[in-house]
């Protein structure tokens, strides 16, 4: 083996068969692509082995590539295993920390406290990342993520942040209409497209009653709420988004009541960093202190 082989190369190696495009692999490492093409060379020279099939539509892994992965994860888990304990030492935030989030709670939640923490820490950047989509943590795109569900497997520490009630809503001209369940069938209602749902726990349709057919879908929760605040129909929303906006008010309280739950979930060899640690620390603390929005009078 090469004596020019070092962690860096690793690091980049990670980085393309994570992402599986050079341009996006290299913006998250903060080099150039050139650069980063240097070392995926340079590390398959000093290695003796293709690592990827380079292809028009990104890069994928060769068999020795695969190989390679398994050991190369193992080798960061023990690098971020001494920062950690490094960092205990130093007891300093800094760096950079990913969030990723559901978009109702990145957006409506988390984004308008999310400066105390920036203020808090000056020496930490934080990326939050409010989408539609989840996060895949094994592939390093968050390193926190908020999730519907606690993961069944992999290297993930779970914690769960909040159960959060969500109800139906309407504008107050459509909500005269609606006097019982069966009514719902007769009435335009929103939801999401039904190939485009990321969670199980995010198909309302079903627990609310059979022969409801949504006139309108979407693919992301923000475009639902404004699309019934709007008045295009009814829809399921989480009471801390919708609760806030005045051109909604909530109707069958009684009769539809939906729970869900909130995780908090970090890659175990990474939880204990500072900057992960502190991160998580306040999210919990900030959803604690908001538990009347997310369960209001009990849900």
């Amino acid at each position: 083996m090469s004596r020019n082989f070092d962690w860096d190369l690793l690091q980049s190696f990670l980085a393309v068969a994570r992402t599986g495009k050079l341009t996006m692999a290299a913006r998250r490492l903060g080099i150039d692509h050139s650069t980063l093409s240097r070392r995926l060379t340079a590390l398959e020279a000093a290695l003796g082995a293709k690592l990827f099939e380079r292809q028009l539509s990104g890069y994928t892994l060769t068999h020795q590539g695969e190989h390679l992965l398994g050991r190369a994860e193992a080798m960061e888990s023990t690098v971020l295993a001494i920062q950690s304990d490094a960092g205990r030492e130093r007891a300093q935030v800094s760096g950079t920390v990913r969030i990723g989030v559901p978009e109702g709670f990145g957006t409506a939640f988390l984004a308008p406290v999310i400066g105390r923490l920036a203020e808090a820490e000056p020496d930490l950047q934080i990326d939050l990342a409010a989408t539609p989509r989840g996060f895949s943590l094994s592939k390093r795109e968050a390193d926190i993520a908020i999730a519907l569900s606690r993961p069944a497997h992999g290297r993930i520490h779970a914690r769960k942040l909040t159960d959060y009630a969500l109800g139906l809503y309407a504008t107050p001209a459509l909500a005269v209409a609606v006097r019982s369940v069966e009514d719902i069938q007769t009435l335009p209602f929103i939801s999401y497209i039904d190939d485009m749902l990321v969670a199980p726990e995010l198909d309302y349709v079903p627990a609310i009653g059979k022969g409801i057919e949504p006139r309108l879908r979407c693919s992301g929760l923000l475009a639902q709420h404004m699309a019934a605040a709007a008045g295009a129909g009814l829809c399921i929303l989480p009471c801390f988004l919708a609760d806030a906006d005045a051109r909604l008010v909530r109707v069958l309280r009684t009769e539809i009541r939906l729970i869900r739950s909130f995780w908090l979930l970090v890659p175990s060899d990474i939880r204990e960093l500072a900057r992960i640690r502190v991160t998580c620390d306040f999210i919990a603390e900030e959803v604690a202190k908001a538990a009347g929005r997310f369960l209001p009078g009990g849900g």
